[in-house]
C-alpha cells in the first residue's frame, strides 16, 4: 500500500488553496478564517481578566495561557497567550464584549488585530549622508555638489523619501554639534528649496535645535535615532512644526550602544518602548508617527535577525514601521566593498517587503527599487 502524501501549506492566500482542491465557492471566504491561525500576547491582564479570557477562549475551542498562579489567585496580575484561528477569534471577540472589568475594549483590540492582513507596497527611504565619517560612503557627499548630485539621482531613482543626516551615529562614534550639522545641512537645505523639491524631506538628527532650523527651511520629518532619548526638546519641536517623525529603538548611545548589549525579552522590551514613546508622542500633539526598532542600535548581530524575522509583530502599534539593513554589520562584510553589501541588503530586504515593512532606509535605491516593482506587478 502506498504512503499517503502530506505537505504543509505557508501560502497566506487560503482561499486560493481552497479553491484548488474545490471547496464550496459559496463558504470559502467564511471558511477561510478556521485555516488561518494567530498567537497573541497580552500584557499585565488581571487575575479576573486572565481568568474570564481563558474560559472565553476555550469556551469556542481555542486557548489562553496565563501565568500558573492566576487560577489559585495567587497572581494579582499576569501576561497571558493567546491563540486560535482567526474563525475563533471573532467568536471571543463577541463573547467578550459583554464582560466586565474593561474586556469589551480588550475585544476591539483583538479585532483590530484579526481584520485582514496588511497589504501594502514597501516605500524607500534613500539615504543622503553629508558626514566625513558614515560607515559606509563617509566624505563621498560632504561637498555640496556631490551631494545635490545624488539627491537627485535617488528621487530619479524611485526614492519616496530622501532621510539626510549630518551626524554620523555608528557604533563608537563622537557627537556633533548642532552648529556644525547646520553648516553640513545648509548648502543641501538651500538647494532643495531653490529647486522646489517636493519629495518628502527627513533629517536625521537627535537635535532640537538642528530639527528647528530644517523644520523651518524644507524638512517635513524628523528622524531621531535615539527616539526622544537624547535631547528632551525635540518632540516639542516636531509638534510645534506639526511636523512627522521616526522614533527609533535605541538600547545605550552610540558612544556605548554596542558594549555586550543585552535584554531579558528582546522583542518585548523593544516593543513597550516604542509604545510608550508613541504614547508621549500622541500626548503632545505628534500625528504622524513612523516607528524603526532600530537594527544594529544596541543590538547583538543575533538580536537583528530575530527582529527582522519577527517584524510583524510591530504591526499592532498601528504606526508605519521603517527598517534600515542598508550596508549594516549584521551582513557579515568586513571588507569596504559596497557592491557586495547591496547585494546582500537586498537579500535581507526582500522577507520584509513580503512580510508588508512600510520602509526601508537603503543607500542603493535602483536595487531596491527594482526589486519592489517586480513583487507587485
Amino acid at each position: 500500500m502506498a504512503d499517503f502524501v502530506l505537505k504543509t501549506i505557508t501560502s497566506c492566500n487560503i482561499e486560493k488553496e481552497l479553491y484548488q482542491i474545490g471547496f464550496d465557492e459559496g463558504y470559502r471566504y467564511a471558511a477561510s478564517d478556521k485555516f488561518r491561525y494567530l498567537n497573541i500576547k497580552i500584557f499585565n491582564l488581571t487575575s479576573a481578566q486572565a481568568n474570564i479570557l481563558k474560559q472565553t477562549a476555550l469556551s469556542v475551542g481555542a486557548d489562553c495561557a496565563t501565568h500558573r498562579d492566576v487560577i489559585t489567585g495567587k497572581a494579582d496580575f499576569s501576561d497571558v497567550i493567546l491563540g486560535g484561528s482567526y474563525s475563533q477569534l471573532k467568536k471571543i471577540t463577541d463573547k467578550l464584549k459583554k464582560q466586565p472589568f474593561s474586556l469589551s475594549k480588550l475585544s476591539e483590540q483583538i479585532n483590530y488585530l484579526i481584520k485582514d492582513e496588511k497589504t501594502i507596497k514597501t516605500k524607500l527611504a534613500g539615504i543622503l549622508n553629508v558626514t566625513p565619517d558614515s560607515f559606509s560612503d563617509g566624505g563621498k557627499y560632504i561637498e555640496p555638489a556631490d551631494a545635490q548630485k545624488h539627491l537627485m539621482q535617488m528621487i530619479e531613482e524611485g526614492a519616496d523619501i530622501i532621510d539626510i543626516g549630518a551626524e554620523s551615529t555608528r557604533p563608537y562614534s563622537i557627537a556633533v554639534s548642532p552648529e556644525e550639522q547646520i553648516r553640513r545641512l545648509k548648502p543641501v537645505m538651500n538647494f532643495i528649496q531653490k529647486e522646489n523639491i517636493r519629495i518628502p524631506i527627513s533629517i536625521d538628527t537627535r537635535s532640537a535645535i538642528v530639527a528647528d532650523y530644517v523644520l523651518n527651511n524644507g524638512a517635513e520629518i524628523i528622524n531621531d535615532v535615539s527616539g526622544f532619548e537624547y535631547d528632551e526638546n525635540l518632540a516639542n519641536i516636531v509638534s510645534q512644526y506639526n511636523a512627522s517623525v521616526i522614533i527609533q529603538h535605541t538600547k545605550g548611545s552610540p558612544e556605548n550602544m554596542q558594549d555586550n548589549p543585552g535584554y531579558n525579552n528582546l522583542i518585548d522590551e523593544i516593543y513597550l518602548s516604542l509604545k510608550n514613546k508613541i504614547e508621549y508622542a500622541k500626548s503632545i500633539g505628534i500625528k504622524n508617527i513612523i516607528i524603526d526598532p532600530g537594527i544594529g542600535f544596541g543590538k547583538t548581530r543575533e538580536d537583528n535577525f530575530e527582529i527582522l524575522n519577527r517584524i510583524e509583530e510591530f504591526y499592532p502599534l498601528s504606526c508605519p514601521v521603517m527598517v534600515g539593513v542598508s550596508r549594516k554589520s549584521l551582513l557579515g562584510v568586513k571588507e569596504d566593498n559596497n557592491d557586495l553589501k547591496d547585494s546582500l541588503s537586498l537579500a535581507v530586504s526582500y522577507p520584509l517587503i513580503q512580510k508588508g515593512v512600510d520602509y526601508l532606509r537603503v543607500h542603493n535605491v535602483k536595487l531596491h527599487k527594482n526589486l519592489i516593482n517586480s513583487l507587485t506587478v
